[in-house]
């Protein structure tokens, strides 16, 4: 008790941390089995997967608990994707849903469709927006950047339109997002031949073939790649793009992908 004297602490305060310091930790089991599991997925799992797998492995905790443990580790999920949510009223005019959900094309630059997602890494955010083509699932156009300016979707519709041949007629469809709203994105469709169609408000079952490539994007990329910085992420997603064109097949594509579909069938046909 000599140390409770020099400290000039309550001898309560003194029992009381006494017994905290040798009282066994009910989650230490958890707190193991958690770190196991963050560590074997590399970051990529967040509370509730964990919380899933604990499940397989015999612990049943709230995924709230299990977020309280995360938390108090400093585990978090390192990779992020969401739905950008570029949606800010009418700021110019609204194109009627002419796909009206006919994802079907018979030949190539006859529907478009596009959409913007946003990825938060490394404390950073990235913006992608594709244009995909419905007749093969390609994508013919997209842009990356640090911020959600016009720029994000003008350079990529510049992009797309170099695609176009004489006498095709497009379609091109997106939600209802500022970026489509604006004056100069409409006039240039409107110079180009362009016909847009968007989405009804808050309806992303009308652009379902864009949103299922973002699931993709994020089933084997994001869930499955390490990286180790903004700059490591954007290269994997240029090479996973270009593997999505080139390589990955698909069934409706006679097991082809979009590329060797377009270039083998579409070519003969």
């Amino acid at each position: 008790m000599e140390l409770v004297k020099v400290a000039d602490i309550p001898r309560s305060t003194y029992y009381y941390w006494e017994k905290r310091l040798h009282q066994v930790d009910k989650y230490g089991e958890v707190k193991e089995a958690i770190k196991e599991i963050y560590h074997e997925h590399k970051g990529r799992y967040g509370y509730r997967r964990i919380a899933k797998e604990l499940e397989k492995r015999g612990f049943h905790h709230n995924p709230k608990t299990i977020n309280h443990l995360m938390n108090e580790m400093g585990l978090k999920c390192l990779v992020r994707m969401k739905k950008y949510r570029s949606y800010k009223g009418n700021v110019g005019k609204i194109a009627p849903n002419l796909l009206n959900r006919d994802f079907s094309a018979k030949k190539m630059n006859q529907k478009w469709v596009t959409d913007v997602t946003e990825f938060h890494l490394f404390g950073e955010k990235r913006y992608l927006s594709p244009v995909l083509d419905l007749c093969n699932g390609e994508i013919i156009a997209y842009t990356v950047m640090k911020r959600p300016v016009y720029k994000l979707v003008g350079d990529m519709l510049e992009q797309a339109i170099e695609r176009i041949q004489p006498g095709d007629q497009v379609i091109l469809h997106s939600d209802q997002g500022w970026h489509y709203q604006m004056n100069q994105y409409q006039k240039t469709l409107e110079q180009h031949q362009i016909t847009q169609s968007m989405s009804r408000k808050g309806n992303c079952l009308d652009n379902a073939v864009i949103e299922n490539f973002f699931g993709l994007l994020k089933s084997e990329l994001l869930y499955l790649q390490e990286f180790d910085s903004i700059g490591h992420f954007e290269r994997e997603l240029a090479d996973y793009i270009y593997y999505y064109n080139h390589k990955r097949m698909k069934a409706k594509l006679k097991d082809l992908s979009p590329v060797e579909y377009r270039t083998q069938v579409l070519k003969v046909a």
